[in-house]
């Protein structure tokens, strides 16, 4: 039995506890297992942390739910991935709110260089399908991790299009691994996991209810550089999904459609909200992201600039796993002081390398 594990589920079956005070658990304490080993007295003092959720930790009701979760996952062959561990994905991980724990099936990097993830609504016209598949067609060779959510509709054609060009892609579940929800996608979600794979943060019999996929929406846009909403209603996960995308200032691209067409509503107004970007092309992503200068960005500008110091390289270096950079997560990720990398980052701007975003936001260019 992996003990360790175990602590770590049962952290996040803890009655009232969120993954951000669950977060707020761990450092206060220094680790999941000293969390079950520290005193009430210590616990009562950390805020936010209820009498209820200590008694929880000192009875071990959760610990023997979590035993059970422990030998599901040894069985099935599921990877339990903690926020804290380098399999953890970075883009994710910078999200306050992301998952304590992900349960996964497959093989994937999901820190691959370009991550796009694409929603749309379920019942998808023609025109939406067929956008969809050409605009990841143009993919085609490159190691662009495609991700959605496994349901009807727009996500189903995106997972299908990433198999068929070849394109790593993870469907992220709102409901266990013990099931896949719709039973009509399971083909889909086997022919994934040789090259991508399916992932939740639920535990094994969690069914697939409706208040889960909003939740499982914030993996999907936090997983990703830019989200692209094919089609939508003017209501519904796609729109959600957007929003959550945009609150963590990630890109948001939208395909737009004739205002009379109800699938096209939530595009057009995505668009004319300014919260996201109008697309017609996979070249217009591309150009967007800056995915088309991937390589000279990493390696032929780095090298023009011979000027460069450590800090400048060092700062480089981790804003590339992640395109969109607060400065407070920069200063944290290289170890300088904040003053120090705010100069840094002026002086970065100044040679072109880097971009000032909205919310003290860095981007590289």
């Amino acid at each position: 039995m992996n003990s360790h594990l175990q602590y770590q589920i049962a952290l996040t079956l803890l009655p009232d506890i969120g993954a951000i005070t669950a977060k707020k658990l761990v450092a206060y304490c220094g680790g999941v297992e000293a969390i079950f080993k520290e005193s009430s007295r210590s616990l009562r003092k950390i805020p936010g942390i209820s009498n209820r959720v200590i008694n929880s930790i000192k009875n071990h009701q959760e610990m023997k739910l979590a035993e059970r979760e422990v030998e599901f996952i040894i069985k099935n062959n599921i990877q339990a991935i903690f926020f804290l561990e380098d399999n953890y994905p970075n883009r994710l991980k910078h999200c306050a709110d992301s998952p304590l724990l992900l349960y996964f099936k497959g093989n994937v990097n999901f820190n691959a260089q370009q991550v796009l993830s694409v929603v749309g609504t379920r019942q998808a016209s023609e025109y939406g399908l067929e956008i969809c598949e050409n605009i990841l067609s143009e993919f085609s060779g490159s190691d662009t991790l495609i991700v959605s959510g496994l349901a009807y509709g727009i996500d189903t054609c995106s997972h299908r299009a990433a198999l068929k060009y070849h394109l790593p892609t993870v469907g992220v579940l709102g409901h266990g691994l013990d099931r896949i929800y719709p039973q009509q996608n399971k083909k889909y979600a086997d022919q994934m996991q040789e090259n991508g794979g399916i992932l939740t943060e639920f535990r094994q019999g969690t069914i697939p209810d409706r208040v889960n996929f909003p939740q499982r929406n914030r993996i999907v846009a936090g997983m990703a550089d830019a989200t692209l909403v094919v089609e939508s209603k003017k209501r519904g996960g796609s729109l959600i999904t957007a929003h959550l995308a945009f609150d963590y200032n990630r890109d948001v691209l939208a395909i737009p459609g004739r205002p009379a067409d109800i699938n096209s509503i939530g595009c057009n107004y995505l668009i004319q909200k300014n919260i996201a970007q109008l697309i017609n092309s996979a070249d217009d992503i591309k150009k967007l992201l800056n995915w088309e200068k991937e390589t000279v960005i990493g390696t032929t500008q780095k090298q023009l600039f011979v000027d460069l110091n450590d800090n400048e390289r060092i700062i480089l270096d981790n804003m590339e796993i992640n395109k969109n950079n607060a400065i407070d997560t920069i200063s944290i990720e290289s170890g300088l002081s904040m003053s120090k990398t705010a100069a840094i980052l002026l002086s970065l701007e100044f040679k072109g390398l880097v971009k000032t975003l909205p919310g003290k936001q860095y981007k590289l260019i």
